[in-house]
């Protein structure tokens, strides 16, 4: 079974990457197993951390919303849904699955915004320490064909109407986060059919689950 201290699951990637159809088979995985599960999201999962969401995400014709602004209203909202939600979580013995963590900071502000990736480090100290997950699941996907997706599935956020070169930044910098730490991330083709992208998670995801 799970350890004393529960399991935290990340799921990254960029626009209309797969992750949301991937959820509740990944939460089937844990549950049909005998283990309590909770999903969330980022930015958002709790009450203070679902205005920040809307900030974030909703365009402001009057006023635009800064990088530096943004990576902060990031972390702001992750401190409070670590501390609040998935730390409190994980010392019951649950599962936690939160639709995107950390890395879409590195890969959006960092690589998208370019913000420096220093800067992030020192702001991620400051907001969660040495908070991890147990496993990120990265799915990949060209960006054209992810940003056709989520426009068939709701009107654009402010992130969805950003450049096709910042979305091949933010990928970029998925990629090249999930090589440097390839003990952390699993990278799953999300241009493969549902069912054998779902084949390549239950794959990724057995290797946290103990005979």
């Amino acid at each position: 079974m799970v350890n004393k201290q529960g399991l935290f699951i990340t799921l990254e990637g960029g626009e209309g990457c797969g992750k949301s159809t991937m959820m509740p088979v990944i939460e089937e995985f844990f549950t049909s197993r005998g283990y309590e599960v909770v999903c969330t999201r980022e930015p958002g999962g709790t009450k203070i951390a679902e205005q920040i969401r809307t900030i974030l995400l909703t365009k402001d014709a009057s006023e635009n919303l800064c990088a530096t602004s943004e990576l902060l209203l990031m972390y702001a909202a992750r401190a409070q849904l670590v501390s609040s939600k998935i730390k409190p979580l994980l010392e019951q013995g649950v599962v936690v699955i939160s639709d995107r963590f950390d890395l879409s900071s590195v890969a959006y502000q960092g690589y998208g915004r370019g913000i420096d990736l220093s800067t992030i480090a020192q702001i991620r100290k400051i907001a969660i320490g040495d908070f991890k997950p147990d496993l990120t699941l990265l799915f990949d996907l060209d960006v054209k064909v992810g940003l056709e997706r989520a426009s068939k599935r709701s009107a654009a956020d402010r992130f969805e109407q950003e450049s096709l070169d910042f979305f091949n930044r933010v990928r970029q910098g998925f990629l090249e986060q999930a090589s440097a730490h390839a003990h952390q991330v699993s990278i799953i083709d999300s241009a493969q059919s549902i069912e054998q992208v779902k084949v390549q998670v239950e794959r990724a995801l057995s290797s946290l689950v103990l005979a």
